[in-house]
């Protein structure tokens, strides 16, 4: 299998290739841990695209149980159909509903496997799919068969570190943590979505961006889907440099900012602060 480099859509920088590469090379699940916004779960995407291998995505909710992953065997349907005389009752199979884990077992080329915010569930989760993610094997009871994957599939496991996950867990994964792109990384980034776009006007939005996110009591900071959203919206209106540069004491808060800021709290956070800044250059001798 080929190393994984990014792709033309996707800056993986030289640490996140090596952790890809690693997790493939030892046949271990990557666990990716980050915060909202860092392209965990792109990653996934781009790595099957990288690959040429089909992507199977589990995305996990709170109410997801591991056993679903697996199969589902819908007893209720095969009863009902048992009484009203259909010929599908017989074959127990009709009434086994394949989870993305049997789907990635058997495939028919190698897959990429996404378990996306896996900290969403709860705490037994990951403990109750130890076995089949590190024997690739899981047995069937209604069909009294043992299904097996003839090819490790390459297995990316997401998480928003809203819990932790168990150590027994960790030990059978490679870890890796996307850490949030710089200013420099950032704008490759934007260069990729945007191609040609005003250096000038990348410049102060990324300032501002990061200004933004460095502010103290910030409850929610912007993420990269965010900042491209909002520069998507400074074409759009053709905001300039200057509009976004100017720091008035009653300017705190950038153009178009419900792309950036998400939740009252923070924007009142910066009403705030655009009042006392007012209050501040209203006095004598400032």
């Amino acid at each position: 299998m080929s190393r994984f480099e990014g792709t033309s859509d996707y800056i993986a920088t030289d640490d996140l290739k090596i952790a890809v590469n690693a997790a493939v090379a030892l046949e271990r699940p990557l666990l990716i841990k980050g915060e909202p916004g860092t392209g965990k779960t792109v990653l996934a995407y781009e790595l099957a695209r990288a690959l040429s291998a089909p992507l199977i995505t589990w995305h996990i909710k709170s109410t997801t149980k591991a056993h679903s992953g697996l199969y589902e065997y819908d007893a209720v349907s095969r009863l009902r159909d048992s009484q009203l005389g259909d010929e599908r009752v017989h074959d127990v199979r009709n009434y086994l509903k394949k989870g993305k884990l049997w789907e990635a077992f058997t495939a028919p080329v190698r897959p990429v496997l996404l378990i996306d915010e896996i900290d969403k569930a709860d705490i037994e989760f990951p403990n109750d799919l130890l076995q089949e993610l590190d024997r690739m094997e899981f047995y069937v009871q209604e069909i009294d068969e043992t299904i097996r994957a003839e090819v490790r599939p390459v297995v990316v496991i997401t998480s928003n570190n809203e819990k932790e996950l168990p150590d027994a867990f960790l030990r059978r994964c490679f870890f890796h943590y996307i850490r949030f792109p710089d200013a420099q990384t950032m704008q490759d980034i934007v260069e990729v979505h945007f191609p040609g776009i005003k250096p000038r006007l990348v410049a102060e939005a990324l300032k501002t961006f990061y200004e933004i996110r460095d502010t103290p009591g910030l409850k929610k900071k912007p993420s990269t889907s965010e900042l491209l959203d909002w520069l998507k919206l400074l074409l759009v209106d053709d905001v300039s440099p200057e509009t976004l540069r100017e720091k008035t004491p009653g300017k705190l808060i950038p153009p178009l900012h419900g792309a950036l800021l998400k939740n009252e709290q923070d924007i009142h956070l910066f009403e705030r602060l655009a009042f006392l800044n007012r209050r501040e250059g209203g006095r004598p001798g400032s």
